[in-house]
C-alpha cells in the first residue's frame, strides 16, 4: 500500500519550501554578519585614528616640555628620563646630552593612547654660552 499521489506532491512541496526557507535564512544571516563585520571595522578604524592622533599630540607635548626645560635649565640637569602628564595620558621623555655630537641633545618622546603608540625623535643644538636651543631635526618614528 502506498501513499496517494496528492500526499506525495504535498510532501515534495513541503520539502522544497523547507529548503527555500533554509536558503533564504542563510543568505540573510550571511548579509547580516557581513554588515556587522564592516560596521565593526569602520568603528575600530575611526577610534584607532583618534587614538593615534591623541598619542601624537601627547608625544609632541612631551617634546615641547623637554625643549622648554632645555631652554630654562642647564643641559646636564635636563638629561635623563621623565614623564609628562597630558590630561589622563602620559608621555615618556628621554633627553640625551651630547648625542649625536657635543653641543647637541636628542629628545625622544613616546606616548601610548588606547594601544596606539607614537614616538617623536628631535635633535637640537644647545649653545652653551647663550643657552639658545635650536631644532635641527624633527622625526615621527612611529
Amino acid at each position: 500500500m502506498g501513499l496517494p499521489g496528492g500526499i506525495i506532491n504535498e510532501m515534495k512541496r513541503g520539502q522544497t519550501f523547507f529548503a527555500l526557507v533554509f536558503l533564504i535564512g542563510g543568505l540573510v544571516l550571511l548579509i547580516g554578519l557581513t554588515l556587522a563585520f564592516l560596521a565593526n571595522s569602520f568603528i575600530d578604524t575611526g577610534y584607532g585614528y583618534q587614538a593615534s592622533v591623541r598619542a601624537e599630540a601627547v608625544a609632541v607635548s612631551g617634546v615641547q616640555d623637554a625643549l622648554l626645560r632645555l631652554d630654562r635649565l642647564p643641559t646636564s640637569s635636563v638629561t635623563g628620563t621623565s614623564t609628562v602628564a597630558v590630561g589622563t595620558n602620559t608621555a615618556t621623555v628621554t633627553v640625551s646630552s651630547g648625542v649625536p655630537a657635543a653641543g647637541f641633545a636628542t629628545i625622544l618622546s613616546a606616548a601610548t593612547v588606547s594601544g596606539r603608540t607614537r614616538k617623536i625623535n628631535v635633535v637640537v643644538t644647545v649653545n652653551a654660552s647663550t643657552s639658545q636651543v635650536s631644532v635641527v631635526s624633527w622625526q615621527t618614528i612611529q
